[in-house]
Parts: C-alpha cells; structure tokens; sequence
C-alpha cells in the first residue's frame, strides 16, 4: 500500500499547484490544504481513502495553527482512522516551502515504502537486485516490458495459456452440451465419474501440489484433458463405455491437480492490492481458449440446423490444443525460484514432505474452522454450468446456435472479468470494506439475473423439448435466425457474466485470507474439490433427468444460500492486511528467506509496519 502524505500549507494556490503536481506524478496520495479552512476535507478524504500503514502531516503554517490540526488528529483516532505518524511545523517563505517539504517528504516515502512492501508486493517501484541467470533478465519490446521470466506476471501468463489449452478447451466442448453429441447421456456419465473423482482429489490436492510443485502438477494436469478428448472422439467410432468412464475419472484426478495449482499462482505470487487484477489477466486469457474453441464447432457446423454431434475434426483440434498446453506447463519455473518486483519471494516450506503437507491440510482446517462458511459457495461455484449447458443449451437451441451460445457465454465471462478484478482491488476503500461490497453486490446480481431466468424456465419442460417432441413435430430447436431467439441469448450472456463475478469474488475471498503459497494451496484444494463434489452431484441428477424447473431452482436456493452463510466470514474474519508473521505460521520459513536483506534489517531494528 502506498503512504499516504498529508501536506498541510499556510500560502497561495500556486505553490499548491506545484506541489500537488510533483506528488500527483510520483503516483503518491496527497492531501494539500491552505491554512486550516481545508481541514474538514482532509478528514473527509481519509474517510473515502484507503488505509494507508504509514502517513505524514507536514504543516507548513504558523504556530498556532497547530489546535487545528490536533483538533483533526484526535478525530482520526476516535474513528480508528489512520493516524499521522509525524508533524512538521514551520514559517518558511514560499520560495523554500516549495523545495524543502519535498525532499522531506521524500525521505518518509522511502520509509513508508520500507514498511509497506510485504503487503503490495508491486505499488513499489524499487530496483532491487536479483539473482543473475537468464530467469531474472528483464523481457520486453522497446519501452513495453513483462518484467523477467521468473516473475509473477510472467509466471502467471503462462499459467493462463495452459488453462487457455487444456481446460479452456474442455469448456468449449462442453458448452456444446453433451460434449459435443446429440445425445447427452454418454457426457453424463462421463462427467459424473470426472467430478466424483475431482471431489476427492481435489480436496487433498493442495498437499500434491506443495509436495510435487506446480509445474509438474500442471503439466500431468494437462494430459488428463488430452485423454478425454481422445476417448469423445473414438466414441463416435466404436462403444468403448469403459474407456470414457476411465477418461473422465483419469480427468477428475489431473484436474483436480492443475486447479490447485493454478489457485495457488493466481493468489500467492501477486501483493495484496493486485489479487483482483491477476484473476482478471488469468481469468480473460482462459477464457478466451473457450471462445477460440466454441469458433472450432462454429466454423464446422455454421450450415447445420439440426442438433447433431460435432464432426471429427472438432475433436481432433481439441486434442491437439489440450496436448500443446501439458507441453508448455513444464516449461514453467518452480515457485520458489519465483522473485516479486520488490525482491520478496512465494512463502513455501523449504523441505516439503507429504507428512508435513498432510499435516498441513490438517492444520488449515484446525487453524481456521471458520473456513468452513465458505464452503457452500465452493460447492455451488460449478452447480449451474450443468444446468446452462444441458438444460438450457442444449435442449433448446441447433448445433451452430448452440457453438455460437457457447462463444458469448466464454466471451461474457472476459468481459465480467476485467471489470470485477480491478474493482476488487479498488484502492480508494480498504480492504473490509471492498469484501462486504462485494458480496452484498454478488446477491444482489443473484436475485436479478437468475430472477430474470425465472421467466424463460417457465417456457418449457423436458419433454417438452425431448428428441421425442422432436421427431412428433412438436418442437423444432431455435436457431439463431428464431423469431425472439434476442432474449435467451442476452440472459445466456448474462450467466456467463454471472459465473465469472462469483468465481472471481470467491477467488478474492481466498487470497484476501492469507498470502502464504502453502495455505493457499489448501483453500485452493478445498474450493475445487467441493466445487466438484456439488458437480457431481448435479451432472448425476441430470443423468436421471431431474426436471429442469427443479434444476433451475436448486441453483437460485443454493446461490442465494451459500452468501448469506459466508457472511460471518467476509465480515469478521477479512482483515484489511495480513502480516508476514502471520503468513509464516506453519512454514519452515523464516523472513530472511521471503524478504530483500534491507527490509529484513529494518525489521530486526524494531519497524512494525513489515
């Protein structure tokens, strides 16, 4: 977090413009008064402000001003407001006022800049020293730079394109509904065994991931993808029931470790203010694999106006794709060669054993039973995609409309997603204030979008739409060129929206709990897990041909249930920082092992804000 400079003056508006101007492009906080009279506004702006770990009052005015500022202070402190750690008071002219305030002020940012660096590990633009070798040389293209290889941002983009490859693929072609046939049933199956065997896996998977690392849990994670495409496609020319129901187990377990470590990246290598931002890169680039892949079934069946399984071709460039991305995550560099812009690095356990990572999915739990709230939302974060894809999609709509349904649906999640993330790490409002925004604005957006679902469910039933209705006549599959086709497309949008704000709300909450790689893991595990536990059960009941009244109503209880079960978590248990300290608990770890020398130094000397 960046500090936050108060500087009070007692002369004209021009020495204010040039103040206000070298500050403003320093990128600093500023609050410039004249004499007194602006006081109530500098209350006022750290009310809207957020709380900054370190602050200065340079007051410039006469002495007697001072009752004033006092006056102010005290009211900062009855409001548990950030207080001003340091008052400077002079009569200087305002030839010298101009140049003097700055270098002081100045000398207390580098301080300030000091004590904040654990916490945003990329507000600071410091120049630290980084170990030599190719991983540590800056990358870029003239004045545009992505920093170095081993570096969060860098790390992270690469992590977005093998989720681009593998799951975002998978995506594609089950936003076809039914994995891309006519007939669902075989996908059923397929995806009941697949979410079975993640709910497992993935619970415990944070414990793979921090013994085996994750660059090879990505990359075993990615040929699990592969496998299920293969077994879709030699459906089409032979009955191997057992080879799909292999496959989609196989998947459950390769997926369950590529989520965890995928969670673990996207919220233990950013700094707290920028956890938003890297869902939003991840989120956007992952997405957009499931765009390119519903263009795939798009391009091969813009003709076709039946609902009918997608050629070969559709499944061999999937396989492809999901094979390239295994391949690309074992180009990754392991976490702890991982170095942030201010030097810092991931916490980790320097000598993990699977005793000491089983211990430690123990420990999370114990530690923190309130974790446990959370988990409703975990298990209702995938509970809708079944109902969408099979229940909306691909009863209703033709093959190339429903390719063309799955690019919006992919398409509305980019879009969701770079406007969530960056309102997540809103500057402006601490913290705690952000997380209950957020989940006041998340049940809100529930009521009105899944509300508004309400009105096209009501339209039809499962037989209504069955291949039976179909044969007898009854019921022809909307195409795009339908008559009212506008409306289920705009709400089918709007899902997808929907999916991306909670997933990436749900992200926040986890990465707002704790910085430490190992924690991270674990809540990763367990959000993926529960996840796809309530995926299983839900593709099982649509096996059994729930009707989809039930299925819609079981998604818009659950929802609006699991957030007001969070509530006591987001409320009490968010906090506006975490401390280094508390993010070494349970690690081998210590601070010269995570922190550059010189801010381990100035902890040793007795600073409190690292």
């Amino acid at each position: 977090m960046l500090p936050c400079l108060v500087v009070v003056l007692d002369f004209y508006g021009e020495a204010l413009h040039h103040l206000h101007s070298f500050f403003f492009l320093k990128g600093e906080k500023i609050i410039i008064t004249s004499s007194t009279s602006f006081l109530p506004f500098f209350f006022f702006f750290f009310l809207l402000s957020p709380t900054p770990t370190h602050s200065s009052l340079f007051s410039l005015s006469p002495p007697q001003t001072q009752l004033s500022l006092f006056f102010t202070l005290s009211l900062l402190h009855t409001t548990h407001l950030p207080c001003v750690d340091h008052i400077f008071s002079t009569s200087l002219s305002v030839e010298t006022s101009i140049t003097i305030p700055i270098a002081m002020a100045q000398s207390d940012i580098k301080s300030a800049h000091i004590g904040t660096q654990s916490h945003d590990h990329e507000s600071t633009e410091m120049d630290v020293a980084r170990p030599t070798g190719w991983m540590y040389k800056p990358i870029g293209f003239g004045k545009f730079k992505i920093g170095w290889y081993a570096s969060p941002k860098f790390q992270l983009g690469m992590v977005a394109f093998v989720c681009f490859m593998c799951p975002g693929m998978f995506n594609a072609l089950s936003g076809l509904g039914g994995g891309g046939k006519s007939d669902p049933k075989l996908a059923d199956d397929m995806n009941t065994a697949l979410y079975s065997t993640f709910a497992v896996v993935g619970f415990f998977a944070g414990t793979f991931v921090n013994r085996m690392g994750v660059r090879l849990a990505l990359s075993f994670g990615g040929i699990g993808y592969t496998i299920y495409s293969i077994s879709l496609l030699v459906s089409e020319h032979a009955y191997v029931p057992g080879f799909n129901i292999f496959a989609g187990a196989l998947l459950g377990l390769c997926a369950g470790l590529l989520w965890a470590a995928q969670g673990t990246i996207m919220m233990s290598y950013p700094g707290e203010q920028r956890k938003g931002r890297y869902f939003a890169w991840f989120w956007a680039i992952f997405n957009i694999g499931a765009c390119i892949g519903s263009l795939i079934p798009l391009g091969e069946n813009i003709n076709v106006k039946t609902n009918a399984t997608v050629g070969d071709g559709t499944y061999i460039a999937f396989i492809v794709l999901m094979f390239f991305g295994a391949v690309l995550a074992l180009f990754l560099c392991d976490a702890d060669k991982v170095i942030r812009p201010d030097g810092s690095r991931v916490i980790l356990m320097k000598n993990p054993s699977w005793w000491t990572e089983i211990r430690g999915l123990w420990e999370t739990l114990a530690s923190e039973p309130y974790i446990v709230l959370l988990f409703p939302m975990f298990w209702s974060s995938n509970w809708f995609y079944i109902y969408q894809q099979n229940g909306i999609n691909a009863a209703y709509f033709d093959t190339r409309t429903k390719a063309l349904n799955g690019f919006l649906y992919w398409f509305a999640q980019i879009v969701a997603a770079v406007i969530v993330g960056p309102l997540l790490d809103l500057e402006r409002f601490r913290r705690t204030i952000r997380a209950r925004a957020a989940l006041v604005i998340l049940f809100l957006l529930t009521v009105v979008i899944w509300g508004s679902g309400y009105a096209w469910q009501k339209k039809y039933t499962r037989e209504s739409v069955s291949k039976d209705a179909v044969a007898a006549g009854d019921f022809t599959p909307w195409d795009w060129t339908t008559k009212g086709y506008v409306g289920p497309m705009f709400l089918y949008f709007f899902y997808g929206m929907y999916d991306a704000i909670w997933q990436g709300v749900v992200y926040w909450f986890m990465g707002a709990l704790g910085n430490s790689g190992r924690k991270l893991a674990n809540l990763a595990g367990f959000y993926k897990g529960l996840q796809s536990a309530g995926s299983a059960v839900m593709w099982s009941l649509d096996r059994h041909e729930l009707s989809y009244m039930s299925e819609y109503a079981t998604n818009f209880g659950l929802l609006c249930g699991s957030l007001l079960i969070a509530a006591p978590v987001v409320f009490m248990k968010i906090k506006d920082t975490v401390t280094i300290e508390e993010d070494l608990e349970g690690t081998d770890e210590t601070l010269e092992d995570v922190l550059p020398q010189g801010i381990v130094e100035q902890k040793r000397m007795g600073s409190d804000n690292i």
